[in-house]
């Protein structure tokens, strides 16, 4: 597989390995042991095969549980075609949050509001750092509903861990900007209507400007110690990346 690429799992959307990202000092994040992606569900038969071919043995879901579950333009899946994959739920976010929600709307859309998640909820991004450290030999996948901002907000803490540049961590979420509404051209019902080409890169503009003032003065290890991870769980979530 080549790395810092799109992943072609079938059904799969906005799917890519974080491998191949460079990194400060030289190297690069190793490829095949995080990935990330949309929902899960997109995923057909054939799918799953692939991602396991490819060496996925954990999925960690960054949804609430209301969100998760086969809709009825998904794929019938039968539960054989995920044996041997573990599945974690994992949410960023308190779906029913006021607060919150007044700040981003239904749905947290924009790097703008990254800062604030991390504040209001470290033990949940705690326990998601957790399960990538401590996922059985193999390739991880974190996804949300489109892979982009609340997987774009544990990118960026995993990609800051180990050692990437901001800009490089800024290109990764352009990626997923125009990955998903690539993908949403694709669906006859998207449920979130695919952007215009002028609409696709103001929103690349506005997405690379939050990611970077996100990363403003953030520092990964420290924000995940202060959340309870010990030097340890740091240390093999850093060596899973490199």
């Amino acid at each position: 597989m080549d790395v810092n690429t799109d992943v072609e799992w079938d059904g799969a959307g906005n799917a890519r390995d974080l491998g191949g990202i460079p990194l400060a000092g030289g190297g690069t994040v190793a490829p095949g042991r995080v990935f990330r992606m949309g929902r899960s569900e997109w995923l057909t038969e054939r799918g799953w095969a692939q991602a396991r071919a490819a060496g996925v043995r954990t999925v960690v879901d960054l949804r609430n549980p209301e969100e998760q579950g086969r809709r009825d333009t998904d794929p019938q899946v039968p539960a054989g075609a995920v044996v041997g994959l573990t599945f974690l739920t994992r949410p960023t976010q308190e779906a029913t949050d006021p607060d919150f929600t007044a700040l981003t709307g239904p749905y947290m859309d924009s790097p703008k509001f990254y800062r604030e998640n991390l504040r209001r909820w470290p033990e949940k991004i705690a326990a998601v750092a957790r399960a990538v450290a401590d996922a059985d030999d193999g390739g991880v996948v974190i996804h949300c509903s489109a892979g982009r901002d609340r997987t774009g907000l544990i990118a960026m803490l995993l990609l800051q861990l180990a050692g990437a540049e901001p800009d490089a961590i800024a290109d990764d979420y352009e990626r997923a900007v125009r990955g998903i509404s690539a993908f949403h051209a694709t669906q006859a019902n998207p449920r979130e209507k695919p952007l215009t080409a002028a609409q696709l890169e103001d929103r690349v503009a506005e997405g690379r400007k939050e990611l970077l003032r996100a990363l403003d003065g953030f520092d990964a290890e420290q924000y995940l110690r202060s959340a309870g991870l010990s030097p340890a769980e740091i240390g093999r979530l850093r060596s899973r990346l490199r």
